[in-house]
């Protein structure tokens, strides 16, 4: 074998690329060269792994944009209580004022229809008052101005409410003030039982 005059020591490759076969004049089918073929394996394989790293950004970036949504809208409702609470807490030396000028009968005409006003606009809200004589004394809502015994209650019994308590849905504005009687405990002194086996 002679070296060719450019240099290369190999014979030459010719690929028969003819759609029709000379020799039975049928059409051939094309198979794609072997390269070909590793190549398109090669790049659908990196496509597909392209596709799948995209599909995992944006799935990432909906639930970010999700959790966006739901974290701006709790933050709105909680601005939007924040600033009614505020406005209501202003309001409650008001409504006390009513309280007491219905309590005195002073409370006729015009006025009762504002204060009636008042307060169905501040119930629309969601405020509502609560203490009344006979409940049973809860330190998370109550607020113990007075303190007494009496033989007629069997546990710490709110006996007079001072001033209502005022609720915003759940959570207490202001603890209603009451004075609280005790049952009495024989005349108050504690008595020791005996140690048993004595």
């Amino acid at each position: 074998m002679t070296p060719r005059e450019n240099g290369s020591e190999q014979e030459p490759v010719i690929r028969d690329n003819r759609k029709i076969d000379p020799e039975t004049l049928a059409a051939r089918e094309s198979a794609p060269a072997p390269d070909e073929t590793a190549d398109t394996d090669a790049l659908a394989g990196a496509a597909t792994q392209l596709l799948a790293e995209r599909t995992a950004d944006l799935q990432r970036l909906q639930a970010e944009f999700s959790n966006y949504r739901k974290r701006v809208e709790r933050d709105r409702i909680a601005v939007k209580d924040h600033a009614v609470a505020g406005v209501i807490n202003e309001l409650l030396p008001v409504l006390d004022d009513i309280g007491r000028a219905r309590d005195h009968g002073e409370l006729t005409g015009g006025f009762a229809k504002v204060s009636e006003s008042l307060e169905a606009a501040v119930g629309k809200l969601g405020l509502t008052s609560f203490g009344t004589k006979g409940d049973p004394f809860d330190p998370t809502v109550h607020e113990a101005l007075m303190h007494s015994y009496s033989a007629e209650v069997t546990e710490p019994t709110c006996v007079e409410i001072l001033q209502p308590g005022y609720r915003l849905g759940e959570r207490v504005l202001r603890p209603a003030r009451v004075a609280v009687a005790e049952p009495e405990t024989g005349g108050g002194d504690v008595l020791d039982d005996e140690p048993a086996g004595a």
